[in-house]
């Protein structure tokens, strides 16, 4: 025995610490119906899930239009502190685009003995919009090892791409008889209406987007992209990113937009958009 150490002390200090260990680690505590004994009952605290997915919808401008789109990413790296700072994201894209031709010029129509207020496309002949579904890879390359810090990722992929032509509508003075009479029409490019459609004496302006919906053409083709994806969202639950890069694009047949232009299956074009959205578990 120790010096000036009662003997209750060794007594009680076994009940004290077995009492003490469950609650120093968390453990939940009951007393037994059977007997005034307290049992601890040792329970793992679970680890909360990583974040790993992401949803953002973007705005973008392209060289020779624009876009919308929508993504759903997911992080997949093993590494729990990789995952949650989304080093490597696999990325669902969905992207309407209209497509303008550079030699595109906005002029004002003539009414009859004046200037109209309307506006058109001289020459333009077809609507061009394309609805891609692109699988991606963003891979982060640079920076942020906290919240909020910029990372540098790189994006790659590709997929497929629905082209959509709707006719172009111009409202014009249009004559059915031989140039005796001329009445108002919305018209399209085809050989009866090519002198009326192509000469600006005749033409109005632009009809409305509606005109020419019944005449849509799908044109399949395929979609590549790469580029640079800038994240500068402060915390890990959102998502607020700057993209630019470059995309190709390749259809099973030409692409007829302007009448006096030559027509092509495929475009390139540069980006520039940003994004929004949430990250969740």
């Amino acid at each position: 025995m120790l010096p000036n150490m009662p003997k209750l002390t060794f007594a009680i200090l076994p009940v004290v610490l077995s009492s003490l260990m469950p609650l120093a680690a968390g453990a939940q505590v009951y007393k037994s119906s059977d007997s005034n004994s307290i049992h601890p009952v040792l329970t793992r605290i679970p680890k909360p899930k990583p974040i790993t997915r992401e949803n953002s919808f973007g705005f973008r401008m392209n060289s020779d239009g624009w876009s919308v789109v929508y993504e759903a990413g997911k992080s997949v790296s093993e590494d729990l502190k990789r995952i949650e700072r989304f080093y490597d994201v696999r990325v669902f894209q969905i992207e309407l685009s209209e497509r303008h031709h550079p030699k595109e010029v906005r002029m004002y129509g003539w009414d009859i003995d004046h200037q109209s207020d309307k506006q058109y496309i001289f020459g333009k002949i077809n609507n061009f919009y394309a609805l891609k579904g692109n699988y991606l890879f963003r891979k982060m390359i640079a920076g942020k090892p906290i919240d909020g810090n910029v990372s540098l990722h790189l994006v790659y992929g590709g997929g497929l791409s629905i082209g959509l032509l709707k006719p172009y509508y111009v409202n014009a003075y249009v004559s059915e008889d031989g140039g005796q009479t001329f009445s108002k029409k919305d018209v399209g490019f085809k050989p009866e209406t090519s002198p009326y459609f192509l000469n600006p004496v005749y033409v109005i302006g632009a009809s409305s987007w509606g005109a020419g919906l019944g005449g849509i053409k799908v044109v399949p083709g395929l979609h590549t992209k790469l580029g640079m994806h800038f994240d500068f969202a402060r915390q890990t639950r959102v998502v607020s990113a700057v993209e630019v890069g470059v995309t190709g694009e390749l259809y099973s047949k030409k692409i007829e937009i302007m009448a006096d232009q030559k027509a092509t299956a495929y475009f390139f074009n540069l980006y520039a958009g940003i994004q929004f959205g949430k990250r969740h578990q």
